[in-house]
């Protein structure tokens, strides 16, 4: 089954816009130990609109990977911008604010690199009502009295609500249907 193909479905038959666009190369789970390439994706039908950051996997983050030394040191600097570019020459050049002399054997395509696609977000979103925080916490073994687990609590509500001002209870089924 192609579900990039299920998913551009979903969006066309339901007039959604799907916008994605770089925001930093950071961790984005509590738990990463890696940073990865961070999105802000914006899902758009009508006069609604729902926004959020969307982690990518490590492995397709990274377009260029620094294999130098000096690359690496470059790469662990807060703030350093993600190598972008058609080519790597192109890429190179979207570090020139910084007054390091890189060349092109300092960093090696990732052949597994990505944007996040319609399929890998629609896949992800919160598609049933988690109930109430008790509910949630049986249902996914978390401590009811966890800080940690309220907080995720919330922000799966907060998806969850969000995904049902966009799409009606059938679309949302339709939804779940894209695995």
């Amino acid at each position: 089954m192609d579900y990039e193909k299920q998913a551009n479905d979903f969006l066309k038959s339901t007039n959604t816009e799907f916008k994605v666009e770089f925001l930093k190369y950071d961790k984005h789970f509590e738990s990463d130990k890696e940073n990865r390439d961070i999105y802000t994706v914006t899902l758009k039908r009508g006069g609604r609109e729902f926004s959020f950051n969307f982690g990518q996997s490590i492995n397709c983050s990274m377009q260029w990977i620094p294999i130098t030394i000096y690359a690496k040191n470059l790469h662990s600097k807060e703030n350093y911008p993600r190598l972008i570019g058609e080519s790597k020459s192109k890429a190179l050049q979207s570090v020139g604010i910084y007054t390091f002399s890189l060349n092109q054997n300092d960093f090696v395509k990732n052949e597994n690199f990505s944007e996040p696609t319609p399929y890998d977000v629609l896949s992800c979103l919160t598609k049933y009502n988690p109930g109430t925080l008790k509910d949630f916490c049986d249902e996914f073994g978390y401590d009811e009295d966890s800080k940690k687990a309220e907080k995720t609590y919330n922000a799966v509500l907060d998806e969850y609500k969000n995904v049902a001002m966009l799409w009606n209870d059938s679309e949302i089924e339709m939804l779940t249907e894209i695995q």
